[in-house]
């Protein structure tokens, strides 16, 4: 894989602040002092946050700082949905297209998953997660899906991270992986697709729940809390 850009570390960065809680959904991103703060000049802080305007994690305003977007129920829910019948797409085509290799990938990463998920930072599992899912609509092989996917994806990282911490899954998280696997390693579409959709059925429960209590806050973070 291609190094890392400067700006795209500096996202990287960010993007972890926002999803832990300490840039908090409204608050200011301000170039100067988070420039100054990661010892980095304002060019590359600029170009990181318009990339994390483009998943959506920022809102860009003329001639003010940009704050952390808090998007609605309805939104977040309406990208779950769209998300859904973009992965169970993955999946089939997976079944029919990957190469051999593509989901050996897949499994691997799940395995790593699986044996650093109790000795890991919670963002950190949920990074394997995030790269589980991708690995998936890569196997895919459709450049456009895959362009689609990632786009609706990023919108989603903090909703799926925050629902993370709704309660603990280690176990369903860890089955319904292994089930997807099985299924890819089978090339049976209807197993992976069902095993797919309940996965991320789960992250919409989550996602309402949080919405329901009204929390605007991350609850105390545990290494060994799950990713949804």
């Amino acid at each position: 894989m291609p190094e890392e850009t400067l700006p795209e570390q500096i996202a990287n960065q960010l993007r972890r602040d926002i999803l832990r809680g300490k840039l908090a959904p409204g608050a200011q991103v301000k170039e100067r002092d988070n420039a100054a703060e990661m010892g980095v000049s304002r060019t590359p802080m600029r170009e990181a946050i318009r990339i994390l305007a483009k998943e959506g994690l920022v809102i860009l305003r003329p001639a003010r700082s940009p704050v952390v977007a808090q998007p609605t129920l309805r939104e977040v829910a309406d990208n779950i949905e769209v998300l859904t019948v973009l992965e169970m797409l993955s999946g089939e085509l997976a079944c029919e297209r990957a190469l051999d290799e593509q989901i050996e990938e897949i499994a691997e990463i799940q395995n790593r998953m699986a044996s650093l998920y109790d000795d890991i930072d919670m963002l950190d599992v949920f990074e394997l997660d995030m790269e589980f899912h991708l690995a998936i609509v890569r196997a895919a092989n459709n450049p456009v899906l895959i362009e689609t996917h990632r786009s609706i994806l990023a919108r989603l990282w903090r909703a799926r991270y925050l629902s993370a911490t709704r309660k603990r899954s280690r176990d369903r998280v860890l089955r319904q992986h292994t089930d997807i696997v099985e299924g890819l390693q089978a090339r049976d579409p209807e197993r992976v697709k069902l095993a797919l959709h309940s996965h991320l059925e789960h992250l919409l429960i989550n996602v309402q729940e949080y919405f329901q209590i009204g929390q605007t806050e991350l609850p105390p973070e545990s290494p060994h809390e799950p990713a949804a």
